[in-house]
């Protein structure tokens, strides 16, 4: 008697495998798409055949042409690529550090490199009397970079040696320190007050490719090592006691994790400045799509943060035309009351 093969349903890993890459795809459509409008968009609107022009036609006598091609190449696309970079960059440090810490409000800020970058560029602006951003971006990243090992070291000694929430009070008391050096020396110089205020709100514009492609390249080592560390940050948050059972070098891998969050946070805060909310809020989001597997949350955080970025941009080009608000102030808007949801609704699940 002949027998009738049976097809057997896939595996449920297989479907949340398929289900996650076809997200991955989506994310990528919105953010090309997303990356197309804002080339569009600003005090000028440009139809699509002017921005194809701006972008690949050759020089030519024509006045309106010649602006167009100004429009596009010095100012869109420099401002598009960096919202995406450091979009990116904020995102996946986002989901690093809350990782890391097992905080689940965490965000790149607890690292003090935020309140570092301020404070340096305050301080050179005084001392040096810079205002070209090419100039103190270099400072900026450099007082990210200090202010995170100065905070990674303090957690490291004494009896919470290793501890996320030792990471977190040393964080936090370098940040409130910080912010309160950086005040004092922008309160007795007038020049430092007029650059951290316009600094400080976080914006994607005016920064050309001379500090976005070095920036860039910070946060490419980054990336690389944040995606290097993720099989074990998985097995981190089983706690560790199991991590180290595992096999785990749960002071490299943590070690490694955090000169990752300092390059990406510390790099893309000092191109366009602090972004507040969004690592903590685009995390959230990729752990509601993806579950805990840091395999799949950072890179689904990472594009999420990108379009974020990028979206708020071109929403602040439009809202207060032909005038413009800073990315970071709608970064910031839209994230405090994602902040407050997560607290009514008691989200607040370890990472």
């Amino acid at each position: 008697m002949g027998t009738t093969a049976v097809e057997r349903p896939a595996p449920r890993g297989t479907d949340a495998r398929r289900r996650r890459v076809v997200g991955l795809g989506m994310l990528v459509v919105v953010l090309v798409a997303a990356g197309v409008v804002s080339l569009a968009v600003g005090a000028r609107a440009l139809t699509p055949a002017e921005v194809w022009h701006g972008l690949f036609a050759a020089p030519d006598s024509d006045q309106r042409l010649t602006e167009i091609r100004l429009i596009v190449r010095t100012v869109r696309v420099p401002r598009t690529v960096l919202a995406i970079v450091a979009g990116i960059a904020l995102g996946v440090g986002g989901a690093l550090i809350q990782g890391y810490t097992r905080n689940p409000i965490a965000d790149t800020g607890l690292l003090g490199v935020n309140a570092g970058a301020s404070f340096a560029v305050v301080s050179v602006i005084a001392v040096f009397g810079l205002s070209n951003p090419f100039q103190y971006v270099w400072f900026a990243f450099l007082g990210a970079a200090v202010a995170g090992v100065v905070v990674f070291g303090l957690a490291s000694i004494g009896r919470g040696a290793g501890n996320p929430l030792t990471l977190a009070l040393a964080g936090q008391g370098i940040t409130v320190f910080l912010a309160a050096m950086t005040t004092a020396v922008a309160l007795t110089d007038l020049a430092s007050l007029n650059a951290l205020r316009f600094w400080n709100a976080g914006s994607v514009a005016g920064v050309g490719f001379d500090v976005i492609w070095p920036v860039t390249a910070f946060i490419a080592v980054g990336l690389v090592l944040a995606l290097a560390m993720l099989p074990s940050l998985n097995l981190l948050n089983l706690g560790d006691d199991v991590a180290r059972g595992l096999g785990v070098n749960i002071a490299l891998s943590r070690t490694v994790g955090i000169v990752a969050i300092t390059l990406l946070a510390g790099a893309a805060t000092a191109a366009c400045g602090p972004i507040a909310f969004l690592g903590l809020m685009v995390a959230h989001v990729a752990r509601y799509l993806t579950g805990p597997d840091y395999r799949w949350l950072v890179p689904y955080a990472g594009l999420l943060g990108a379009i974020v970025l990028l979206v708020c941009d071109i929403v602040g080009r439009l809202v207060v035309r032909p005038g413009e608000l800073d990315a970071g102030v709608l970064v910031a808007l839209l994230g405090a009351p994602f902040f407050a949801v997560l607290v009514w609704r008691g989200k607040f699940k370890n990472a």
